[in-house]
């Protein structure tokens, strides 16, 4: 099977800029092929295309792949190192502070974290949902991630970082426990009370992204009480974020959604709570000096004191490590 190979080299990717480049490295996917056919393709001289090569091969992008000699003639075949290729790189402030790019599951507690630390460190957000952002922590398109995956034992993250990260040059540290439920308008004027009303004709459900913990959570409780998806209104509507979320049934554009206390109190929403997750940030090990400060920062009183007033957190474990 061919396969697709990351380029995260802002240097090569700005060689690919040329379009003629980006041209000779495409055949050369396809299939090996000599300086004169690809010249012939092109319609361009051997020379023009020797030149392209030369910065093609230079980069690692091409190889020799085959030396043919018919007589007094010897011809090289090239070929692509890459059946494809995914292009990746970020563009980053360019200040003092170092930036940090926090990609995982949407907290509002993660929000309050990067105004605090903004003298120290400018921490940028992809809300992705869990998943997603333990895998781009995987492909290095983040240095910390935030994770609330429940497993099919119980178990909280371990299990998934274990399984994407097997050489474990990771580190796993709980910011706190959450309290998710269902988010209602004011007062509840659809009177639901539980996960089998927001299957009631005329209740408006929004739904979360597919990958994030809060949606694992809730397509886990649908198998689980045997309510099909096709019953609830609303499933296909998608939101990234607790706060969108609560944003819309605020504006009376859905009634009911899952989502944390925090975001409900923060909308002026009634909450009914399910249940208690631990919400963790998972970092890779070469970048913890740089991450200090926020490390530092989840053990103090004065980050207690933010959660609490943002109402549905359990400090008395933010901060510890969680062994792998």
């Amino acid at each position: 099977m061919k396969t697709i190979h990351s380029l995260n080299s802002f240097d090569k990717i700005k060689l690919l800029a040329d379009s003629h480049r980006l041209d000779i490295l495409r055949l050369l996917m396809a299939s090996p092929a000599t300086l004169t056919r690809l010249a012939r393709t092109l319609k361009q001289s051997p020379a023009w295309v020797r030149h392209h090569i030369l910065i093609l091969e230079s980069a690692n992008l091409i190889e020799v792949s085959e030396i043919r000699k018919t007589g007094k003639i010897t011809e090289k075949f090239y070929k692509a190192k890459s059946d494809a290729l995914l292009l990746q790189e970020i563009v980053l402030p360019k200040s003092k502070k170092p930036s940090v790019i926090f990609s995982g599951s949407h907290d509002l507690a993660i929000e309050s974290i990067a105004e605090h630390l903004s003298k120290h460190i400018n921490v940028l957000s992809l809300s992705v949902g869990s998943l997603d952002g333990l895998v781009n922590l995987r492909q290095g398109l983040c240095q910390i991630s935030g994770s609330h995956l429940l497993d099919e034992n119980g178990e909280y993250n371990t299990p998934f970082v274990k399984h994407l990260f097997p050489e474990r040059n990771v580190e796993i540290f709980t910011m706190a426990y959450r309290t998710q439920g269902l988010m209602l308008a004011k007062d509840n004027p659809k009177n639901i009370k539980k996960i089998s009303d927001i299957a009631k004709p005329n209740i408006r459900f929004v739904n979360r992204n597919a990958g994030s913990g809060t949606r694992l959570w809730f397509d886990a409780e649908l198998k689980r009480i045997k309510l099909p998806v096709e019953k609830i209104a609303g499933y296909e509507k998608q939101v990234k974020t607790h706060s969108e979320a609560a944003n819309l049934i605020a504006l009376n554009k859905a009634d009911v959604s899952l989502g944390l206390q925090a975001a409900a109190y923060q909308h002026g929403l009634d909450f009914i709570p399910l249940f208690e997750e631990r919400y963790d940030l998972v970092l890779q090990k070469e970048q913890e000096e740089m991450l200090n400060p926020l490390l530092e920062y989840i053990q103090t009183a004065d980050f207690r004191n933010l959660l609490h007033s943002l109402t549905g957190y359990n400090t008395v474990h933010s901060g510890e490590q969680v062994a792998l």
